[in-house]
């Protein structure tokens, strides 16, 4: 019954069932429940009660190479042979154990600043990880540029960065800015690097056993642990994905009982919001903070790995410890010292995020499931009849047939195209979801070409491996092949799938992978892929590359003309450069709005700046008072999407009646008239890797009070953002660091901080409010006049908001406008414009360049705040010799709302245009 009527059978010996395919929408989360119940699992969920069940996940004692390690003693075991060769780029070291196993030590530097400290075994070849790095990383190489070789130790300083210090017995890896040890690896004897083994020795058994799975580990342990020591630091920050807190907490030391971090991608049903255990994605890489200075370390390995975090000692050092099941030590050392350039040094390694298409960083509207054309065009409407804009309507998996992707259920989808196309008539697009699991089907002609060509991931006999998943009997591609990434990239050609169009763009779930009967529900371990590599060495890369595969698709689909759009749950390092992913399967509660805000600052921390959280929760009912607030959090998430799971009430944004639909409305508007702002938040982080959101210890670096703050957030460094996210509130406490004012918007009044003092204001809220405050010394631009979609708003005149900081020339402010089409790759042949605004001694003037020309997009409105009240003269002057014409100007609000004080000094009309340079001079 609780199948829609459709029968499950009880799954037969070896995690193998018979079972009737359930292709209706009756049920994913019953499926689901009823699969892992079957198999012994316990994920039946109730409303109101977590679903996530901790014995369904290994914890570190259940992992050996986890186990073993965690609880080993310190030793030096490794130590330098012979003499170092020191060549023009990098420092080659023969490194042995005391068990005589030998390993090539290279150490190298690149510019900014990074160290690479990359061992590998000498007799036998491990799988290294493949495609992740920047293309361009051999480029940034820089020489050696002093080298000084002891009997106990060898110095190489690498360009004009940091010095880099080997000591030979025992191997002990420095890393110094000038006199200033920054990190240290293996200074604590947790350096293990356990060597691959032919056999396993006489009463040794290598098999591993989970519940009921068993993994056999043919290939032996070959583990790699050790110790990274960040000195002089505060706290640590990054390796995601996780719901915790954005501080790292300690998971290991004195007086403290708790799991490891844990990165391992998974599919995991409705998580806690505090725990260590990972989640979809993951990201090895680590920051530390200090008042300081900033450093970080990744490591490029793919399998599974733990994390302890150690609480400061004395002299507030914190020591890591990193545990791999497999894969080789890869570590970058990125040495800052600022937040900044540790953004830039990480990305000069994997890559920034390129500029997405405009439509995307609006508004989407998703459900499981629309559950017919007429359904979506009911929804298309409801958004016109309130007057809420949006972008993006997307379809879950019953739109499919019997859960074939990229086909259509012909009963309830039958003219697709058509549909597509009246939605793209408005300016808006669609998405379909289309996951890796591949339905077995030998009527299915994407399955039976996949099978003829042998593109499946491979069991260790050599045949496709069959798991379950929505469609039941479920093979899945081996993407780490190239050509079968490739082949897959063709089927998203108009011609291949069938009902599509231009406008119609993809969504990547369940592609951790996920697999209903497999261990931890995803694939065995020992599986096969390309080139004869376990799953075991690439599983955290396996829903990269899908979401890689995607992109391609659809960027080859446009002839390279158009920018793609894939959203993927999981995620790796570089996922930045495909893609923008989401934080899954969160639940409709207080605590997962809370955390929504450390998840994503976490993911902007380690490169990823292109996320966001299921706005409502997916599971479960939220009140009308949570959707509001979290549309009022979420319209400055980066990717900002409405959610919800099939057995929730229907909750479009209008569904809630008054007065929360007018306050969901203002809060997507909101999110509409600071686009330009975002737009060229995204073009700074293509640049240098940037968060888009951020927390306030980015740009307060030496403010320790703001190292822990996680319930408000920087948009950019102009914008701070303090969401409502607790119920019933009626007041909200904010932070302000030293040394900085910021004004509040809508109202404009001002709070300002001492120099050395934060401050913690309190305000009134009411269920409309949104606490978002301009930083004194900024000027943002905007667009106000409400649309229905990014494409009616293209023609729109923009707005400037100038926030002055003081100073004894009457105030000053800075910022920036970057334009382009927003869907195309013209920017990279120059075809766009970065203004540049400024306010200095009285004057306002807006220079820059000239590659993207709007000769009809005007300034509207220009909105300063910190004048003491009306200029006695305005003065407009276009170019530099143009000649000077009269403005005027009159006391307003910031933005025309009901009940807003007129704080602000507002010129209406200046008649000048947004890509042309001009000064207005006020006296």
């Amino acid at each position: 019954d609780s199948a829609g009527g459709r029968s499950v059978p009880a799954l037969r010996s070896g995690g193998r069932a018979l079972l009737c395919t359930m292709v209706g929408a009756a049920g994913r989360a019953a499926w689901t429940a009823l699969w892992l119940a079957a198999l012994g699992g316990t994920f039946v969920r109730r409303e109101g009660v977590h679903a996530f069940k901790a014995e369904e996940f290994k914890k570190c004692e259940q992992a050996r190479f986890c186990k073993e390690n965690r609880q080993r003693e310190p030793a030096f075991n490794y130590h330098v042979l012979g003499v170092p060769q020191l060549d023009t780029t990098t420092a080659e070291f023969t490194v042995a154990s005391d068990d005589d196993a030998l390993f090539s030590l290279f150490v190298s530097g690149y510019s900014t600043g990074v160290v690479r400290v990359r061992m590998i075994e000498r007799e036998k070849k491990r799988y290294e990880v493949q495609e992740v790095l920047s293309a361009h990383l051999q480029g940034y190489l820089v020489p050696i540029t002093e080298k000084r070789a002891g009997s106990n130790e060898t110095l190489v300083k690498f360009g004009q960065g940091p010095t880099v210090q080997i000591g030979h017995r025992p191997l002990i890896v420095n890393v110094f800015n000038g006199e200033t040890m920054l990190m240290s690896l293996n200074s604590q004897g947790l350096f293990k690097y356990q060597q691959l083994l032919d056999a396993p020795s006489e009463g040794t058994v290598w098999e591993e056993k989970f519940r009921s799975h068993t993994d056999p580990m043919k290939h032996g342990p070959a583990y790699i642990s050790f110790d990274l020591t960040f000195i002089g630091a505060n706290n640590v920050y990054g390796i995601p994905e996780r719901a915790t807190s954005l501080a790292l907490k300690p998971t290991a030391g004195e007086g403290i009982e708790s799991e490891p971090y844990r990165l391992y991608n998974l599919d995991v049903f409705e998580y806690l919001d505090e725990s260590p255990f990972g989640l979809y994605g993951s990201i090895p890489y680590m920051l530390s903070h200090s008042a300081k200075a900033t450093t970080g370390v990744f490591w490029l390995n793919a399998a599974e790995m733990f994390v302890d975090v150690y609480a400061p000692d004395a002299a507030s050092n914190i020591k890591t410890q990193w545990i791999s099941e497999t894969g080789v030590l890869d570590l970058f050392m990125f040495p800052g010292p600022s937040p900044q350039s540790v953004f830039h040094q990480y990305s000069l390694v994997t890559g920034t995020t390129p500029l997405p298409p405009m439509f995307s960083i609006g508004y989407h509207q998703c459900r499981w499931n629309y559950k017919d054309q007429a359904d979506v065009k009911q929804v298309d409407s409801g958004f016109d009849e309130h007057n809420i804009p949006y972008d993006v309507l997307w379809l879950d998996i019953e739109h499919t047939d019997g859960k074939r992707y990229m086909t259509w259920d012909a009963k309830v989808f039958p003219t697709p195209k058509e549909m597509i196309e009246n939605i793209s008539a408005k300016g808006r697009k669609m998405v379909t979801i289309v996951d890796p699991h591949m339905k077995r089907d030998s009527k299915f002609p994407m399955h039976q070409e996949a099978t003829s060509k042998g593109y499946y991931v491979k069991t260790t006999d050599g045949k496709d491996f069959d798991g379950w998943c929505w469609p039941g009997s479920s093979s899945y591609l081996d993407v780490l092949n190239p050509e079968i990434r490739e082949w897959w990239a063709g089927k998203f050609a108009l011609d291949q799938y069938k009902g599509s169009t231009e406008d119609l763009y993809i969504w990547n779930d369940m592609n951790e992978p996920s697999v209903f009967n497999g261990p931890e529900v995803t694939m065995p371990k020992n599986n096969l892929h390309y080139p004869g590599v376990e799953h075991r060495e690439v599983h955290n890369l396996y829903g990269y590359f899908y979401h890689m595969a995607t992109r391609d698709g659809l960027y080859k689909r446009s002839g390279g003309s158009k920018r793609p759009f894939v959203l993927s749950r999981a995620f790796f390092a570089g996922t930045q450069r495909i893609g923008p992913i989401w934080t899954g399967d969160n639940a409709a509660n207080w605590e997962h709005l809370r955390v929504s805000i450390p998840m994503l600052l976490t993911l902007g921390l380690t490169g990823l700046p292109w996320s966001g959280a299921d706005v409502g929760g997916f599971f479960g009912n939220p009140s009308p008072e949570l959707l509001t607030r979290w549309y009022q959090l979420g319209s400055f998430y980066p990717f900002f999407r409405g959610h919800a799971h099939l057995d929730t009430k229907r909750r479009e944004p209008w569904l809630c009646g008054e007065p929360y639909t007018s306050h969901i409305r203002d809060a997507i508007r909101l999110r509409y008239a600071y686009l330009p702002y975002l737009y060229t938040l995204f073009h700074e982080t293509s640049v240098n890797g940037s968060p888009i959101i951020r927390p306030m210890w980015v740009e307060y670096p030496e403010d320790e009070g703001s190292f822990t703050v996680q319930t408000q957030m920087l948009i950019g460094k102009d914008l701070l953002l303090a969401p409502v996210l607790h119920e019933g509130a009626r007041m909200k406490e904010i932070y302000l660091p030293p040394d900085s004012a910021w004004f509040e918007i809508p109202g404009g009044r001002k709070f300002a901080t001492k120099k050395g003092l934060s401050s913690r204001v309190t305000i009134p809220v009411d269920l409309g409010s949104v606490p978002l405050f301009q930083r004194a010394g900024s000027i943002v631009v905007t667009r106000e006049r409400p649309r229905r979609s990014t494409a009616a708003m293209a023609s729109d005149p923009f707005t400037i908001i100038v926030a002055l900081a003081e100073d004894e020339e009457g105030g000053n402010a800075s910022g920036r406008l970057y334009l382009d089409d927003g869907s195309s790759y013209g920017y990279e042949q120059g075809r766009s414009s970065l203004r540049d605004l400024r306010f200095f001694r009285g004057v306002l003037s807006s220079t820059g360049g000239h590659g993207y020309e709007l000769d009809d997009l005007a300034i509207e409105k220009i909105v300063i705040l910190g004048l003491p009240g009306l200029p006695a003269s305005i003065e407009l002057q276009k170019g530099h010799r143009g000649p000077i014409s009269p403005l005027s100007a009159e006391m307003g609000p910031i933005r025309l709302r009901p009940g807003v004080a007129s704080t602000a000094v507002v010129i209406r009309k200046p008649g000048v245009l947004v890509c042309e340079d001009w000064t207005i001079t006020l006296q």
